[in-house]
């Protein structure tokens, strides 16, 4: 019951086309294409930024918190307490 077949899709098809027009379904057909190529692209934007700033963080000095070097100066003055 839950399955649909070929004969079902052409079906379909037909019923749109005859709904909508052939003018009108080109329309539609080629407002979607262009929808899909321009959520790809900025996909591939996105991701391409994404690589750009991961190449320009630089590690910062091993132990030492970059945002807040005060914290990571009192963290080694515990390690290194009387003991």
């Amino acid at each position: 019951m839950g399955n649909i077949g070929f004969k079902e899709i052409l079906l379909i098809l037909v019923v749109v086309l005859l709904v909508f027009g052939t003018k009108k379904l080109k329309n539609i057909g080629s407002d979607l294409g262009s929808a899909v190529r321009g959520f790809k692209k900025s996909m591939s934007d996105g991701e391409s930024e994404e690589q750009a700033l991961a190449a320009k963080q630089i590690p910062g000095p091993a132990g030492r918190d970059a945002e807040f070097p005060e914290t990571a100066s009192s963290r080694d003055a515990h390690k290194s307490g009387p003991g």
